[in-house]
């Protein structure tokens, strides 16, 4: 059977390129750090770490290019076709592949659509302001602001809050719920619960962000808890992390008969099969739980 990917980034993926491997990459930078501090209560001091920004992202970006030179290792022994190009389809059969003002068409005996998920982006915001960052940009680590605000109490949230907790910013989180990771078992959340506790400045449960304005010294977030009491902070960055949504638009599934839901995640069964029975979907673009494992 003859195989072709077409991407159009880089082999891996959402969770080699901008998810877990960036992130587990620069906790574990930060988890030095801490481990570091912390020595001191056995008796073993270290001066105040020096942190380079630039060296610590070209290091996460080393381990990100060795897995995907892997990858494209792999699809080359396997004579798997790798295509750059975004697609979208033309046809039951048939996808029309564009990089640049090149396009092309490839027909196909069977599908899998793999796109994954891009982060959400909160209505209202002013998302022109690099200052407002989204998971991807907080994981460029252009600089370690003074201040950043964290909004959304969920693993991504956590993750990113703690790089850059660990390496020198003061951190504040806002999350909506009761609890921060919602859905995760209390008895478990309660131990993370008091050592980000000690790491971040600030934790706001029940609390949401009401408006943000840009300003020339920094991001103006109005946070209104549940009780109606509104108080106004001043932050030099905030990332935004309150979930990701599929990126099944621009394939032209509508075309194709290919069923979503009202949020985009391709309905499939319990083979991964779409609508049309030749048609698959794997991974974040069809729905939670969005893990790498679950897609492979």
């Amino acid at each position: 059977m003859k195989v072709a990917i077409v991407e159009r980034a880089e082999l891996g993926g959402v969770c080699l390129n901008v998810g877990c491997i960036p992130s587990k990459a620069l906790l574990h930078v930060a988890k030095v750090v801490d481990e570091a501090a912390e020595s001191k209560d056995i008796g073993v001091t270290f001066t105040k770490p020096k942190i380079d920004v630039a060296r610590i992202r070209d290091w996460k970006n080393e381990v990100i290019g060795k897995l995907t030179g892997g990858l494209s290792s792999m699809a080359k022994q396997r004579k798997v076709e790798v295509i750059q190009g975004a697609a979208s389809f033309a046809g039951a059969h048939e996808l029309e592949v564009s990089s640049g003002s090149d396009s092309r068409r490839l027909s196909f005996a069977r599908a899998i659509i793999a796109v994954g998920s891009q982060s959400l982006e909160l209505p209202g915001m002013p998302w022109g302001d690099p200052r407002l960052m989204d998971s991807t940009a907080a994981l460029e680590l252009e600089e370690i602001p003074d201040r950043l605000l964290v909004v959304g109490g969920g693993y991504i949230g956590l993750e990113l809050g703690s790089v850059y907790a660990g390496l020198g910013a003061k951190v504040s989180l806002v999350e909506m719920t009761p609890h921060l990771l919602p859905g995760v078992d209390r008895d478990l959340v309660r131990f993370l619960n008091k050592r980000l506790e000690r790491q971040f400045e600030d934790i706001l449960l029940e609390t949401t962000v009401a408006n943000v304005k840009n300003q020339k010294n920094g991001l103006k977030v109005g946070l209104e808890a549940k009780d109606g009491g509104t108080q106004h902070r001043l932050f030099d960055k905030a990332l935004v992390a309150v979930g990701r949504r599929p990126r099944s638009h621009g394939l032209n599934l509508e075309k194709i008969g290919v069923a979503t839901d009202d949020q985009g995640f391709i309905r499939v069964d319990a083979q991964r099969r779409t609508s049309r029975p030749h048609i698959f979907a794997i991974g974040d673009v069809a729905g939670e739980p969005m893990l790498a494992h679950k897609a492979s």
